[in-house]
C-alpha cells in the first residue's frame, strides 16, 4: 500500500471515531424518558412509527466505507453507510458484499437488524452472516465491539432482527467476493406452481443449471400458470448488455426475453429502478410518463418520499372517501416459509389476495452450526426456505377492522412453519410474537444491553401502534 492510500486509509479511521463519539454524546444528552431515534434521512420501513419531535441522534459522518481490504476480502464500514455507496466502492476493487439487497439506499445496519436478503441468499444466507465484526451503540449508551467469540457474541448474535431495540450498528466488517464484470441471465418459465416448487429446490440444492454452476437465484410469480426464476452466472465475456434504468422495464423482461445480460452494477441495482414493480403506482411505468420522468428520479428512495407524502396527508385515504370506499389497507409484507409448502402458501395467497407480482428468493442458513445461534430469526438448520415478497394495497374492509388481510396471511404463514419480516404492519398477539421471535433471549439481552429500558422494547416498536 503506497503511503497516500495508507494515509486515506488512516484518516477514513480518524473521521469514523470522531463521528462515532459525536453519535455517542449525542445520546448521553438525550432527556431520561425521551425517544430514542436515528436522525436518518431515508428509510426502508413501512410500518406506523410513532410522531416524535425528539432531536434523532447525531448521525453525522456515520455513513462512509472506512477500508477495503482486498487480501482478506472484507470491508470496514460505518453502519450508516447505504449499500449504494458501499457496493460503488467495493467494485472499484472488483469485489462486492456476500449478499446485496435490493435497494440502493438500504443502509449496512438497517439490513443487519432487519434481514437483508437477495439472490445470493440461496447460498449466503441473510446479509448478518457475513457480518464478521459489529459496533453496537447499546441501550447503555455505551459503543461494544460484537464478534462470533468475545465477551459480547451473545449480542452478536442476538442483534440480528432486533430493529433498534438493542442498539444501533456504528460499524461493521463484512465479508467480501469477487466479481466479474457481467451477469448472464437465463429467465426459465414455470406454468404450475407444482413445477415451480420443485425447481426451487433442485436448482437452490445444486447451485447448477445445465451442468453449470450459477452465481444469483430469484424468481417472480405473475399468476398461477406464469412464472420465472431467474438464474445469473457471472462472466467475463464482453458483448451487448441491456440497460433497465432507462425506457426498459426490468420485470417485464422476464415475460419477454429467455436470456439477457447485464453489468455486474446493474444487476445488483436492476430492482431499484421501478422498486420491484411499484413504480406503477406512480404512473411511472406509463410511456409518456416514463419518458417525461428524470432519470434520477427512477428509484426506490424517490417513490418512498412520494408514499411519504401519501402518509402525511392522506391523499389515498381521502380518494377512497371521496368514492365511498374505506380507506385501503397496506400489505407490503416478505416471508420465508419452507420450499416444500410454497406452491401451497402462492395457491392460497392468489386466490385470497388480490396482489401479483410477487418476488421469489430462495434462502438458506449459510452455516448449519451457527444456525441455532440467531435467537431472533430462529429458522431450521439445513432447512430452504423460499421469501415472498408482495408490496401493495388491498381494498379496506367496510367493517373498519384494522389490517384484515395482514391478519390473514400471518395466520397461513404460521400454519406452514413460516416467519415474517417485521419491517412491516404486524398484528401477532404477544404471546405469537415470543413464540416466533426468541423471546426468552431477547429478555435476557434487553435486560444486560438496554437495562434502563432507553430503546423501545422489539414488540412495542415492531408491532405496537406507537
Amino acid at each position: 500500500m503506497s503511503s497516500q492510500n495508507r494515509g486515506t486509509v488512516s484518516a477514513s479511521y480518524r473521521a469514523h471515531a470522531e463521528a462515532a463519539q459525536r453519535l455517542g454524546r449525542s445520546y448521553r444528552a438525550l432527556p431520561t424518558g425521551s425517544t430514542v431515534r436515528l436522525a436518518k434521512k431515508t428509510s426502508n420501513i413501512f410500518r406506523t412509527r410513532a410522531k416524535t419531535n425528539a432531536p434523532g441522534l447525531d448521525v453525522t459522518g456515520l455513513d462512509s466505507v472506512i477500508a477495503v481490504d482486498t487480501r482478506r476480502l472484507t470491508v470496514e464500514v460505518s453502519g450508516m453507510c447505504t449499500y449504494e455507496n458501499l457496493v460503488a466502492a467495493t467494485l472499484k476493487h472488483g469485489l462486492r458484499p456476500l449478499v446485496v439487497p435490493q435497494l440502493k439506499t438500504i443502509t449496512v445496519g438497517g439490513a443487519i437488524t432487519g434481514l437483508g436478503i437477495e439472490s445470493t441468499s440461496f447460498r449466503h444466507g441473510l446479509v448478518h452472516e457475513s457480518v464478521v465484526e459489529i459496533d453496537i451503540l447499546t441501550g447503555d449508551g455505551e459503543i461494544v465491539t460484537a464478534t462470533p467469540t468475545n465477551e459480547h457474541s451473545d449480542l452478536f448474535y442476538g442483534f440480528p432482527n432486533s430493529y433498534g431495540s438493542l442498539g444501533y450498528a456504528v460499524r461493521v466488517v463484512l465479508e467480501l467476493a469477487q466479481v466479474k464484470p457481467y451477469v448472464r441471465l437465463e429467465h426459465l418459465r414455470y406454468r404450475d406452481l407444482d413445477a415451480l416448487e420443485q425447481a426451487l429446490t433442485t436448482l437452490a440444492a445444486s447451485g447448477t443449471h445445465r451442468g453449470f454452476a450459477f452465481d444469483f437465484l430469484d424468481g417472480v410469480v405473475f399468476s398461477p400458470t406464469e412464472s420465472y426464476l431467474t438464474v445469473g452466472t457471472m462472466t467475463d465475456e464482453p458483448g451487448p448488455v441491456s440497460n433497465y434504468t432507462g425506457q426498459g422495464i426490468y420485470y417485464r423482461s422476464l415475460q419477454r426475453r429467455t436470456s439477457d445480460r447485464l453489468t455486474i452494477a446493474d444487476y445488483l441495482w436492476r430492482w431499484d429502478t421501478d422498486w420491484f414493480w411499484c413504480s406503477r403506482a406512480f404512473g411511472a411505468q406509463n410511456r409518456v410518463v416514463r419518458r417525461l420522468w428524470p432519470q434520477q428520479w427512477r428509484r426506490s428512495s424517490a417513490y418512498w418520499k412520494l408514499v411519504a407524502l401519501d402518509r402525511r396527508f392522506g391523499i389515498a385515504d381521502r380518494i377512497q372517501g371521496l368514492r365511498g370506499r374505506p380507506p385501503e389497507e397496506r400489505v407490503v409484507q416478505d416471508i420465508e416459509i419452507p420450499v416444500e409448502q410454497s406452491a401451497r402458501f402462492l395457491d392460497w395467497f392468489l386466490h385470497n389476495v388480490p396482489i401479483t407480482p410477487l418476488w421469489l428468493c430462495p434462502l438458506r442458513n449459510r452455516q448449519a452450526s451457527r444456525t441455532a445461534q440467531w435467537p431472533l430469526y430462529p429458522i431450521r438448520p439445513g432447512q430452504l426456505y423460499i421469501n415472498v415478497g408482495f408490496w401493495s394495497a388491498v381494498p379496506g374492509q367496510q367493517s373498519g377492522e384494522i389490517g384484515h388481510t395482514n391478519r390473514l396471511i400471518e395466520r397461513e404463514v404460521s400454519r406452514l412453519g413460516g416467519h415474517k419480516s417485521l419491517y412491516s404492519d404486524a398484528y401477532y398477539t404477544q404471546a405469537e410474537f415470543e413464540k416466533l421471535y426468541g423471546a426468552s433471549t431477547y429478555t435476557t439481552l434487553k435486560k444486560k444491553y438496554d437495562p434502563d429500558g432507553r430503546l423501545l422494547d422489539m414488540y412495542e416498536k415492531t408491532v405496537g401502534r406507537r
